[in-house]
């Protein structure tokens, strides 16, 4: 079954009820909502700006885009981009493309124009949809991008090099399309987050997405009286396949613009929010501004949140052991996954395990895990390997690069390039990346652990644990520590506090600077490794 049809099935059962809210707390309602689309949608408030629409209405939006792109000679298997910040057209437009029987091509926000260039080449893209935000990097490549291509615009201001979204589906019919959908169908390219070097091109089908549906609302209990608060960007895997937990339940989505502590829990106070999933810089903070008094729980109505659930990156255990202190009545879960999986769920700790916390879990719902050597030989309990997994959301394969295909799927398992281990109660303990792992004189250390060590103290906002160029060792261990607002911290501390570790995992190198991560959370380790280790080699050099 096409992950479409839920959307169907819920125009008809639950048409009149709310399905999305767009919520932008810093941004003052000045829309004009003249032309046929805006006044379907029901307005409250001019501050903060906000914005919601029914399941009926959701449908017929995506029926009416999909009519437009048919009409305009898209047809089924053509690649169909979108280039915009979470907004109440987004997933319309998305699932439009999918009625088409086109693929959903989800670009990156943080594309520079080079790079949007590029994944439109590399997917071999038809048309695009970009917002205002992008319209400067856009028009540079503007030239390059529309030979053959199709550029709309969804916003105010249309520029002369693209055709305006809001007239192009004006007119559209609001009625689904005549395609046939099969589970084997491509529906979706999504891209690697680029932390190990440019994107890959992502295929999935129409199972993977229904599987990842299925997954989320089976993980999370999800029903039709959750409201889940939506705060990362749709363009990546965790926060759409996360969404679409609401989307099998038939049940209410907040789409949050902001992300510091006050904004999100105004949100789910007023939005009466009952699942968020934060990324781990947005739960520190919250953790921060309540140790300093900033934020007060008794000023927010929360008693309905239920869950608090993280992904996308290793999770301290100290983290989650402080937010019970705060929030003792969550319900906590991590979820592990990749973009190649369809996103978080391949692997869980699962809401009745905070016993384990630390551990990314157990095989999600039809998945099944086991850890490799070097030779893709099984090994057994305890030991560390690769991570590799099997099931219905595994990818169909990386876009025009039977290469990179090969090199991942290999007889019938999706090999992660992430280090783990299974301890005796089959739980899974990410250990790091492959490529992150830091070899000092033939010791190998794994990054993750140290860094859950260094969270722990109550001076360290963040921490990224890298390999530095080292003569006599090949690498050392370098950390790089962001501090606590108001804090200050020394390098004598810090070393202090690591003579509880073994020698060899003790950082050689310490470094106070701020810790970059991408949008959907992760260390961006090739640009501190980048930054940080030439500068150590420099400074090597010049002692030499």
């Amino acid at each position: 079954m096409p992950v479409t049809d839920l959307l169907e099935r819920n125009h008809k059962l639950y048409g009149d009820e709310v399905a999305l809210v767009e919520l932008n707390p810093t941004m003052k309602d000045t829309r004009k909502t003249t032309w046929k689309e805006y006044d379907l949608v029901q307005q409250t408030s001019s501050v903060p700006y906000r914005r919601e629409i029914t399941w009926s209405v959701f449908d017929e939006k995506a029926n009416r885009v999909a009519n437009m792109l048919l009409s305009r000679g898209v047809q089924k298997g053509d690649r169909v981009a979108i280039l915009m910040f979470n907004c109440l057209e987004w997933l319309p437009i998305y699932f439009g493309i999918l009625k088409t029987g086109a693929i959903a091509v989800p670009f990156n926000f943080r594309f520079a124009s080079d790079e949007i260039k590029y994944c439109a080449d590399l997917a071999e893209v038809h048309v695009l949809f970009f917002g205002p935000e992008f319209i400067g990097r856009i028009e540079a490549i503007e030239e390059e991008l529309s030979k053959g291509r199709l550029l709309i615009y969804v916003g105010d201001g249309c520029p002369t090099f693209a055709e305006s979204y809001r007239e192009l589906v004006a007119d559209c019919s609001s009625q689904a399309p005549l395609v046939l959908l099969e589970d084997e169908d491509d529906a979706a390219i999504y891209f690697s987050s680029g932390t190990t070097g440019f994107p890959k091109a992502i295929l999935h089908n129409h199972e993977s997405l229904l599987q990842a549906a299925q997954m989320e609302q089976k993980h999370h209990l999800t029903n039709r009286d959750d409201v889940f608060l939506c705060i990362p960007p749709l363009y990546h895997t965790g926060a759409k396949f996360h969404w679409m937990g609401s989307l099998c339940a038939g049940s209410k989505a907040v789409l949050l613009k902001g992300t510091t502590p006050e904004i999100i829990l105004d949100a789910v106070s007023k939005e009466h929010c009952t699942i968020v999933w934060l990324l781990v810089p947005w739960a520190q903070d919250i953790l921060d501004s309540l140790d300093r008094g900033d934020l007060k729980l008794e000023n927010y109505e929360l008693s309905q949140w239920r869950l608090m659930h993280i992904g996308a990156q290793p999770v301290p255990p100290s983290l989650i052991k402080h937010w019970k202190e705060y929030f003792p009545n969550h319900l906590y879960d991590t979820n592990y996954g990749l973009s190649e999986s369809t996103g978080p769920g391949c692997v869980h700790l699962g809401i009745e395990n905070i016993n384990k916390v630390g551990a990314i879990g157990i095989p999600g719902y039809r998945w099944s895990c086991k850890i490799v050597d070097e030779n893709g030989t099984a090994l057994s309990q305890g030991e560390v390997g690769e991570l590799c997994v099997q099931g219905p959301g595994m990818m169909t394969c990386y876009y025009n690069d039977p290469k990179a295909t090969a090199e991942t799927l290999k007889d019938g398992w999706l090999f992660t390039g992430d280090m783990a281990m299974q301890d005796e109660d089959g739980f899974y303990f990410l250990v790091d990346r492959k490529k992150d792992v830091i070899v000092s004189g033939g010791e190998n250390i794994y990054p993750v652990q140290i860094e859950n060590f260094l969270s722990a103290y109550d001076k360290v906002k963040d921490v990224a644990v890298i390999g530095l160029p080292d003569k006599r060792l090949g690498e050392i261990t370098g950390a790089i520590i962001s501090v606590k607002d108001g804090m200050e911290c020394t390098e004598e501390e810090i070393e202090e506090y690591c003579m509880k570790l073994p020698r060899y995992k003790r950082p050689k190198k310490i470094i106070f600077a701020d810790v970059p991560r991408n949008a959907t959370g992760k260390i961006e380790k090739p640009a501190l490794r980048k930054k940080y280790g030439a500068e150590y080699l420099v400074a090597q050099q010049n002692r030499a």
